[in-house]
């Protein structure tokens, strides 16, 4: 019980590894989570240190797992979470993992392109054939409009003839020419004021709203566009307007002056937008498989990568020995675990093929020891409380065991409900009972894992809080009468000298029975 109330004994120990063993000792000393090691190069930069070429490349692996990971949640793909613990990879894993990424986001980086190549012209194609589509129904009005004048309804002001211009009363007609394109349709209203204004008036605007909405290539957001065609007449206006339509970043698309190379363009759309479907079907699907057999290995490549890293940023941490060609290290270690440490040394030296053992040497030093509290399921939960508010000294009592009872206790003291502590209670339990088949889930969900870690805090505050609530006589904010009530509160009668008050006062001489209530607060009291 020692090791509960105040922290464990720590000594400070010189590690020295063969340059061929370090890296294995380490994997086996980084498993067994119980030395802390001291940096023995704090004066040297961190781009000369020996092994700072690694951990650029482990930086740059997991960069670029987590574009995989970006692009497998853009598909909504599920991960899959590998059910054994992944084992640190050796140094010459790393250089076939190196491949497999680079290899990898190479396919997919292509894949992405071409998508989005191919999502952009058809696109463009869309937008195409909406345009043509209504703008042979501006054509459509414009030659009813020139039907009705020749029948002998004409005005005498300026009339659209379609494709033939513009006829002004009796006179000759001017050919007008035109621009067609789509735009943005929150951009239209300033679009066309703007027209209004560099043109002068002198510009005729016809729009109309394409009812499907359209999905951008980039952003894969969807937006609403509008067709419009402008009429105008001259060069210069054409400059303008052209200029203009740059400036809102409307998309122009060459239009047909006459109604045949209309239609067959339409039909030439529409023959490309079925055929660029099926591609884009494929290259999705392609796509999807890519990052579906990435999604299989993902979470264990993150695990192997964040592990080298950790590996070489803690060798970056040892002295290099020319001489003897070995890496010296000091670190604490509790004292009762030296037995174990020697084993993982012996271990990792076994299997890196090494000649020459590990030696594990005790230092004298006056410094102090870091403090470390051994913990287990039931306490860790505790342990963190009391380090969230500060971490005591090397060999100082430990507030933990205390805070076993006193934080659940007095939370109950300020919640005070049987009813809601009881559903507290109950859902800890379930957590408490099923925490092998939840712990094998490996569920990713953080306020989950939060409230997964705390089941044996939180079960005390629910339990707590049954026994407070039932002395407040609170059970979901209401009182229960289980062993009736010890005051009695005598009916006012016609004879009866009391007056009506808002608030009666009951006098203990005659409305007392006399037996306490059983537990907690009588419940006459929250009348």
């Amino acid at each position: 019980m020692g090791s509960l109330f105040r922290s464990e004994e720590m000594e400070l120990a010189q590690m020295y590894l063969q340059q061929e063993a370090a890296f294995s000792c380490v994997i086996e000393l980084g498993e067994l989570g119980l030395v802390e090691f001291r940096d023995l190069n704090p004066g040297v930069n961190a781009f000369q240190k020996k092994f700072v070429s690694e951990v650029r490349r482990c930086d740059e692996m997991e960069r670029k797992l987590r574009f995989f990971e970006k692009e497998i949640k853009k598909d909504g793909l599920p991960l899959v979470i590998p059910s054994s613990n992944t084992e640190a990879p050796q140094p010459k894993e790393m250089v076939e993992l190196e491949m497999t990424f680079e290899k990898l986001e190479k396919e997919v980086k292509v894949v992405n392109k071409n998508a989005e190549e191919l999502k952009r012209t058809y696109l463009n194609l869309t937008e195409l054939r909406s345009m043509l589509k209504k703008t042979q129904q501006f054509f459509d009005e414009v030659e009813n409009i020139k039907q009705i004048n020749e029948s002998g309804l004409e005005d005498e002001n300026i009339q659209l003839l379609g494709e033939e211009g513009v006829k002004l009363g009796g006179q000759h007609s001017l050919r007008l020419e035109f621009v067609s394109g789509v735009i943005l349709r929150d951009r239209l209203p300033a679009f066309e004021r703007m027209l209004w204004r560099v043109c002068r008036g002198n510009v005729f605007l016809r729009q109309a709203e394409i009812e499907d909405r359209l999905e951008d290539p980039v952003t894969r957001e969807q937006v609403h566009k509008s067709v419009f065609i402008i009429f105008f007449q001259g060069e210069q206006l054409k400059t303008r307007v052209k200029k203009v339509c740059e400036g809102f970043h409307a998309t122009l698309y060459p239009c047909p002056e006459w109604h045949n190379e209309r239609k067959e363009m339409i039909a030439g759309v529409v023959v490309r937008i079925e055929d660029l479907k099926t591609i884009i079907f494929q290259t999705n699907e392609h796509r999807r498989l890519i990052l579906i057999a990435a999604a299989k290995n993902l979470q264990s490549w993150f695990v192997k990568v964040r592990k080298l890293k950790s590996i070489y940023l803690c060798l970056n941490q040892f002295n290099f020995d020319v001489t003897s060609k070995c890496l010296i290290a000091e670190c604490w270690y509790p004292t009762q675990d030296k037995q174990r440490i020697n084993q993982a040394l012996a271990t990792g030296t076994q299997r890196s093929g090494a000649s020459v053992q590990s030696i594990l040497n005790t230092m004298e030093t006056k410094q102090e020891p870091p403090t470390f509290n051994r913990t287990n399921k039931f306490t860790a939960g505790f342990q963190s409380i009391v380090d969230a508010y500060g971490v005591a000294r090397y060999r100082e009592v430990n507030p933990a065991p205390f805070s076993i009872i006193s934080f659940p206790f007095l939370f109950a003291v300020m919640f005070g409900d049987a009813g809601h502590g009881f559903i507290m209670f109950l859902a800890a339990l379930a957590l408490v009972l099923k925490e092998r088949q939840i712990k094998s889930a490996k569920i990713q969900n953080e306020i989950f894992n939060m409230f997964f870690s705390g089941r044996y805090l939180i079960l005390l505050m629910g339990f707590f809080s049954i026994y407070t609530g039932l002395m407040y006589n609170d059970v979901f904010a209401k009182s229960i009468n289980l062993f009736g009530s010890s005051w009695r509160i005598e009916p006012i009668n016609e004879n009866s000298n009391l007056t009506y008050l808002p608030d009666i006062q009951l006098n203990p001489i005659y409305n007392y029975t006399g037996t306490p209530y059983v537990f907690g607060l009588d419940p006459l009291w929250q009348v």
